[in-house]
This record gives structure tokens, sequence and C-alpha cells, in this order.
């Protein structure tokens, strides 16, 4: 097929758009900045330019849409321009171009309302009930595209958890400059089991979405490497293949919510150069269980993640 994949600038979508490639497929990407990726057509443009989105649709028989605004602050009328509005682009500009098969590339935190997740399937998107401009919006894109799910445009949702490996400077770089700088405390005992999905699993998951979208379209899919750890064993990995400080600091989860509460009014106001200290929805992700049953993804998308978190961690030491 000829595949477009939006926001290929990023980790994720990179090595989204090179498993494409390797699957045999022919890889246009969408997103701002050249991908990088060898042996792909590049589109530049942005998610708020519809007419550049248009042109990028033309002649593609499936898309993966990846690009987004990640971040943990910023102006909410940004997030809702890229992630809303510009999904809401995307999938009218697909349907009228003739794209049969959309994989529309979602995050577990558009159902994540602060409370423990146990073993827990797919929950439905609520962008009035989670915590945070990203999650919110995904929210609501993750929701205009199970709508626009149809006959002859199968449209499927795919939520990788907390994607990560060598390169990563999403959750991995921001682990390692605030661990090196001693500000990763562990919220309680760190002991909240959470899931996390190495980024070579996530990039094959979307490619089996793709090539599954006709069969299970109209459903939504959390993928995750199903090897939940305590998070603060998960951090002190990281940060022991990165070469930085193991987080021994222990700070109250209670405390640390209603500091990022404080802290995010006050980034409203006077926004600072990089990301905040603390949030509520870090604080929730740090300090409570959210692990997912696989059982459901792996049969409906006839996939198995092959890396495990401790070859993982590996990788990352070899990466230094």
């Amino acid at each position: 097929m000829k595949v477009l994949v939006t926001g290929a600038s990023g980790f994720l979508g990179r090595a989204v758009a090179a498993a494409v490639r390797d699957a045999g497929h022919d890889v246009r990407t969408f997103q701002r900045r050249p991908s990088g990726v060898d042996g792909v057509e590049d589109v530049l443009g942005t998610m708020t330019d519809p007419d550049a989105i248009r042109t990028a649709v033309v002649g593609v028989e499936a898309v993966v849409h990846l690009a987004a605004k990640v971040s943990l602050a910023g102006d909410p009328a940004d997030f809702e321009r890229v992630n809303v509005d510009g999904t809401r682009d995307l999938l009218a500009a697909a349907r009228a171009a003739g794209v049969a098969r959309v994989v529309f590339v979602s995050s577990p935190s558009v159902a994540h309302t602060g409370t423990s997740i146990a073993g827990g399937g797919a929950a439905p998107a609520a962008p009035d009930a989670v915590h945070g401009d990203y999650a919110r919006t995904k929210a609501a894109a993750e929701l205009l595209a199970l709508a626009a799910d149809a006959p002859g445009f199968a449209v499927v949702a795919v939520r990788p958890h907390l994607v990560w490996g060598p390169g990563d400077e999403q959750l991995v770089g921001r682990i390692v400059d605030r661990a090196r700088h001693g500000r990763l405390p562990l919220l309680d005992s760190g002991a909240a089991l959470i899931d996390s999905c190495y980024v070579d699993n996530a990039a094959s998951a979307m490619v089996a979405a793709l090539h599954r979208a006709e069969a299970v379209h109209g459903n939504v899919y959390v993928v995750t490497n199903g090897e939940p750890r305590p998070v603060g064993e998960l951090l002190a990995g990281i940060c022991t293949a990165s070469g930085v400080p193991v987080p021994r600091t222990h700070v109250p989860a209670g405390f640390a919510r209603v500091a990022g509460s404080a802290v995010e009014s006050v980034w409203r106001v006077r926004p600072g150069t990089d990301e905040p200290p603390m949030t509520r929805f870090l604080a929730e992700q740090l300090s409570t269980a959210h692990w997912f049953d696989q059982r459901r993804t792996r049969r409906d998308l006839e996939w198995e993640p092959t890396v495990s978190i401790d070859e993982g961690f590996r990788a990352l030491a070899e990466a230094r």
C-alpha cells in the first residue's frame, strides 16, 4: 500500500515509518521537518494547514496518524488546533482522497482520570474527565477518529503506553535530565505498578493495526510490553542504563498532586522556558497503578512484542 505516516520526525513516528517501510509498503511522511527515515517520501507541512494536509493524502491508501502536540504545558489553544482541529481536517481530507484505512495513534491518558488501572482494558476516551490539555485534546481527537469509521473507511485507534528506547527525549530524556539534576523524586514508596512499551514493539503494533484495520475497525487497543514493573524499578532501570543517579528521594503523592496543580496555574500565567517540574497529570502518572490486560490486543491485532523490558534497558546502555 501507499501509506502516509504523520509525525514521522518524532521518536515513535520515525520508528513507525521505518517499520511500515520494512513491511514492504510505499511510505510518505508528513511533518514540519525532514523525517530522517531512509527510503520514504517526505512532505513538509503542519497539522494546522488544511491545504498541506490535503496535498499529503493525495494518492495514499492508508494513514497512520501520529502527529500531535505533546507537552506537559502550553497554550490550550495550540493543543486544540493541532490535536483536535488537525485530526478533523486529516480525516476529512483522507476520506475525500479515497483513503481506505486509518490508524489513529492515541494514548492511555485519554481515559486515565487519576485513579489506579490494574489489568484494565481500553476504557472509553473521556475528554471532560481527564487531566491536562494533551490528554483532553487527544481524547477528543480519538472520539472524532472513531466516529469517522464507516464502510470503506476503516478506523482503528491504538494507544501505546509510555513508549521509550534509545533516542527518546519525551520520556527517557526527561527522566535522565531530572535524575542528573536531583529532581526526580519517587512518589510515596515508588511501588505503583505501571506498564510501558519499548519503541520497537510499539512500532510493530502500528504495522499490525494497519494490516488488521479492515477486520478490527471501530475498536481501540492499548499496547504495552505486558510486563508491569513498580515505577521505582522502571525509573531505576532507565537511570542505571543511562548512567545517571537512581532516584532515592520520596515525596508524598498527595503533596505532589497539590504542588503540580499549583505549578500548572503559575505556568499558565508565566510559562517557563522548559517543561514544568511537576504537574497534576505527572504526579498521577508516577503514583497510581496503570497496567493493562493485553490479551485482546494481541489476539485481535495478531501481534506480540519482541523486545523485553530488560532487553530494552540493555539497548539503552549500549546506545550511551
